[in-house]
């Protein structure tokens, strides 16, 4: 047994998800774990560089987590034999291009989400990737949360009987940045740089139905720009061109109808800041980021219908917490092991471009339903 050294390149880590998801709580936790266990008893031990356009703050960041390697010359880093993985995780209008300078240089491809903010750009990646043989993945790390994961636990048990429907919300209040500071940043809420909570979220509910209740086979969307102004990182005040609420109806291979409420102009009165609802003839469940709360249809009450009384039943009461009988890591971290175990020793790995491909796809019909007000179907991908 021997502990091997990994070269990663990693762009985009000074923004809040590729530091903290991704560096922090992903490879710095792998590093100092001792790495990642192969089949075999080896050991992969990541050594990242890290890539910004900001030499101070990269190098900030490299010493305060001890990472020896860092840059702002990205070509020159790609054009090194020294490292086998390019993550990115920086803006999505930049990914296709940053995606196609790595796998032209042999690099295996790991990547955050939308890998495009548009299909044809997103098709020519993965073809691109196919055709160099390198392998290549895309982080679906809602996948990986506790909540969902008891959802397929509970989905593979039979509990739900016949699946009927998904209700989603998803969502919080993002300030505008005048008054009170946003905690998101401004191109989020500009369509010509690519931000849009329809193309940064819909690509997340395509890889949830389509893995847990269903592929996706149409969809319906409306869509809303709800505050009309805001203020950047430096008290600019600028026009919020894209859409920061939408509202989607999904019908799925199998029956199933989902219904998906985002927004971030909303105020949470709800267990968490994402939860699903999923209801089935055996039994309905309720789960948030981490945790998940069942019905069965034996103590399923009986409500009746008298608005000329005010409810006294606790419906909150008849639901029981499914046990965290399994310790569940991070997911994002988990889902890096794997990717380093298909690098490495060709573990299977489902989670490639295409799926991210997927995601586009499906933001797009979501896009293009709002703009024509229809149902638009969803096609398979040809590759």
């Amino acid at each position: 047994m021997t502990t091997k050294r990994l070269g990663l390149i990693m762009n985009g880590v000074t923004g809040r998800m590729g530091l903290n998801q991704h560096l922090v709580r992903s490879i710095i936790a792998i590093r100092d774990q001792g790495g990642v266990l192969l089949s075999n008893g080896d050991r992969m031990l990541p050594d990242p560089i890290l890539i910004g356009r900001d030499a101070d703050k990269v190098e900030r960041l490299a010493k305060r987590f001890s990472v020896e390697r860092w840059s702002t010359d990205l070509d020159k880093v790609l054009a090194a034999k020294d490292d086998a993985i390019f993550f990115d995780a920086a803006t999505t209008q930049a990914r296709p291009s940053l995606l196609t300078k790595a796998i032209e240089a042999g690099k295996h491809v790991y990547c955050e989400k939308p890998i495009a903010t548009n299909l044809e750009e997103a098709v020519a990646v993965l073809k691109l990737a196919k055709a160099k043989g390198i392998k290549h993945g895309t982080v679906q790390d809602k996948l990986f949360l506790p909540g969902l994961k008891k959802l397929a636990f509970l989905r593979d048990s039979g509990f739900f009987g016949r699946m009927l429907s998904v209700r989603g919300e998803f969502g919080y209040w993002v300030f505008e940045g005048g008054w009170q500071e946003a905690q998101r940043p401004s191109w989020n809420y500009r369509s010509e740089d690519g931000g849009g909570i329809i193309l940064d979220m819909v690509c997340h509910w395509r890889y949830v139905l389509d893995n847990l209740f269903g592929e996706v086979e149409s969809i319906s969307c409306l869509g809303t720009t709800d505050i009309p102004e805001r203020f950047d990182e430096k008290g600019k005040k600028y026009t919020a061109t894209a859409d920061d609420s939408a509202y989607a109806t999904f019908r799925l291979k199998g029956g199933v109808i989902a219904h998906i409420n985002m927004s971030w102009v909303t105020r949470v009165y709800r267990d968490d800041l994402v939860t699903f609802q999923v209801d089935g003839t055996h039994g309905s469940a309720v789960a948030g980021l981490t945790d998940c709360v069942i019905q069965a249809r034996q103590a399923t009450p009986r409500p009746v219908w008298n608005p000329d009384e005010k409810r006294t039943h606790d419906f909150y009461a008849d639901w029981q917490k499914v046990p965290d009988n399994v310790v569940y890591d991070n997911g994002f971290k988990e889902q890096w092991e794997m990717f380093i175990r298909h690098v490495c020793e060709d573990a299977p790995y489902k989670f490639t471009l295409l799926e991210g491909a997927k995601g586009v796809q499906l933001a797009e019909c979501a896009l293009q339903s709002w703009r024509e007000r229809r149902w638009i179907d969803v096609a398979p991908i040809e590759v």
